[in-house]
């Protein structure tokens, strides 16, 4: 399949309550040169092509763009580069963010954030986007059990307008279960991918998708290796699937993604102005029961 013109409303839509996007996102994360694992020794990419990238999204049907103020390396800022790139912000475009870890300004990690502090998480993400409120935030769990106190301090600024609606990261269903009875959940950020399940195995994916809650993996494409670039090592079924359909092994793994149920949807990030157009291509990618099945087997 290649990369050629597909945009990304190819891949269908979902609602985020009451915002419609197109199932195919993007993940600004790779665009600063620092995942959150740490490997940021090597330069970001050009500012200019990393405006460029996100512009090149948009123009191609993007409008779900997935971000954080931890986001950042000593040269760049996720959110900067979205405020460049993209304001005055279209209409249609939902900017999805997340709060609970804070980094410093130099970049360490500080931990999950007092529920008192996640208003100052909010407010820096909407200093840096320049924004008014805040279209979806997610609350990223580390080392969280219960999250009451700390969805109900975002509940509350839900209400006083800063934020539209709210999401998860890094949940298991009974800590959906428990935000849902504070309030309502839009979507739920994961890891998950074809050698990736848990949310399988552990009732994740079927509850949202009973509930009409987006699911969104990320690591979709690089799996196990995370933050790092995806291996160029593939299974053989994922090889065989992929030839049958002219596409590159990445975009057969975005395909089956979004093939897992309507409510999934994706954000693939990327440097790489080539990469962004495989990406938004797979949204076309339409799997047989028969690759389906094929692909059952990778791990």
């Amino acid at each position: 399949m290649g990369s050629e013109k597909v945009a990304a409303m190819a891949a269908g839509t979902w609602k985020l309550g009451d915002l419609e996007v197109n199932r195919l996102g993007f993940g600004t994360m790779r665009l600063t040169g620092n995942g959150m694992g740490g490997n940021s020794d090597g330069a970001p990419i050009d500012r200019e092509v990393a405006v460029g990238i996100l512009r090149s999204a948009v123009d191609r049907g993007v409008n779900h763009i997935d971000t954080a103020s931890f986001y950042f390396s000593p040269l760049r800022s996720a959110n900067e580069l979205i405020n460049r790139a993209l304001a005055p912000y279209p209409d249609d475009l939902v900017i999805v963010t997340k709060v609970g870890p804070g980094r410093d300004p130099s970049g360490q990690w500080l931990g999950m954030a007092e529920p008192g502090q996640l208003r100052g998480q909010v407010e820096e993400n909407l200093r840096q986007l320049g924004r008014d409120h805040l279209d979806v935030v997610n609350l990223r769990l580390n080392g969280v059990v219960s999250l009451a106190e700390h969805f109900g301090a975002l509940a509350e600024l839900r209400q006083a307008g800063l934020i539209r609606h709210l999401g998860l990261s890094c949940v298991t269903p009974a800590q959906l279960a428990e935000a849902q009875a504070i309030a309502p959940v839009v979507c739920v950020q994961n890891p998950y991918g074809l050698d990736q399940r848990i949310a399988d195995s552990n009732g994740l994916m079927d509850s949202c998708r009973r509930q009409g809650i987006a699911f969104v993996p990320f690591f979709a494409i690089s799996g196990q290796r995370r933050e790092a670039p995806a291996d160029d090592t593939h299974d053989d079924a994922l090889l065989a699937v992929a030839r049958a359909h002219g596409a590159a092994p990445a975009q057969i793994r975005l395909a089956w993604t979004l093939h897992r149920g309507p409510n999934v949807l994706a954000i693939p990030g990327t440097s790489d102005p080539a990469h962004l157009e495989q990406n938004i291509a797979a949204g076309a990618l339409r799997l047989s029961t028969e690759d389906m099945a094929l692909l059952e087997a990778v791990s």
